[in-house]
């Protein structure tokens, strides 16, 4: 079931978890077959949170035969362990260990995304990381999940007093930042089994203004925690302190969930 918020976002609710990782990566799969018909790259920035549409995906790609050569991945974001250096690839925490993971060691190689066109968002060449974007064409759809802030990607909001506009905000671009204590608790519950000492405090990340110059956004709720979050993105006035919430002023914006989750929203 679809339908169109009064904010203007489009909400999709799928029966069960699965079904909003199938969604995710039928919607990756069809923007794939759509732009090698229109001869062009296929630019994505992809998340890691949520990852489960990644072996569908892949899955599909190897059994219908579908090349990924013209397919360029940005991934959205990364921990660092200082603002200067990057977590470890081969880190258990790196998503770049977990698009390996998840997805690149799944596909046949003769089908695969080039290794030259798998970019990840590096502390010192954020201008470069932007200047491809748009030297491509820039971003045919992007992906990604809804943090317990809001935050897409990882940018986080400023404080309540910060006088920042939601206008300057949508116009940050890849750029180091410290991760919010929020962040950093919903996270280690998730992924690190409580370890808050462990998690890294920076990250870097893909800016507001990739995200918003994208064709197109799709964010996935699979999270029941998400609800909440969910209701102040669609129902609050666009501000920095909830950074989703510019996606009011997108054309193109669906959210996908679970009717469990979606149940009120």
């Amino acid at each position: 079931m679809e339908r169109t918020l009064p904010c203007g976002i489009l909400l999709k609710l799928v029966p069960s978890e699965f079904d909003v990782y199938l969604d995710m990566a039928l919607t990756m799969l069809e923007t794939i077959i759509r732009c090698r018909k229109e001869n062009r790259p296929c630019v994505m920035i992809v998340p890691v949170g949520p990852t489960n549409q990644y072996p569908i995906l892949a899955e599909m790609v190897n059994r219908l035969n579908i090349p990924l050569d013209h397919v360029h991945f940005f991934n959205m974001d990364e921990y660092l362990i200082t603002p200067d250096t990057a977590i470890a690839e081969d880190h258990s925490m790196s998503f770049h260990a977990r698009m390996n993971s998840e997805f690149y060691s799944r596909v046949r190689d003769e089908l695969n995304i080039p290794v030259s066109q798998r970019h990840f968002p590096e502390p010192g060449k954020e201008a470069e990381y932007d200047a491809l974007i748009e030297e491509l064409g820039g971003v045919e759809l992007c992906l990604g999940g809804l943090g317990i802030n809001g935050h897409i990607a990882f940018n986080e909001p400023p404080e309540a007093d910060d006088p920042i506009t939601a206008e300057a905000f949508g116009a940050l671009g890849t750029r180091v930042l410290p991760i919010s204590r929020e962040t950093r608790t919903i996270n280690a519950y998730g992924y690190q089994r409580g370890d808050i000492r462990g998690m890294p405090e920076y990250c870097i990340t893909i800016g507001m203004k990739q995200i918003l110059a994208s064709r197109a956004v799709y964010i996935a709720l699979n999270r029941d925690w998400q609800h909440g979050i969910a209701r102040h993105v669609f129902g609050d006035p666009v501000q920095p302190q909830i950074p989703a919430s510019l996606l009011q002023n997108h054309p193109n914006v669906r959210f996908c969930t679970s009717e469990s989750i979606g149940k009120g929203l």
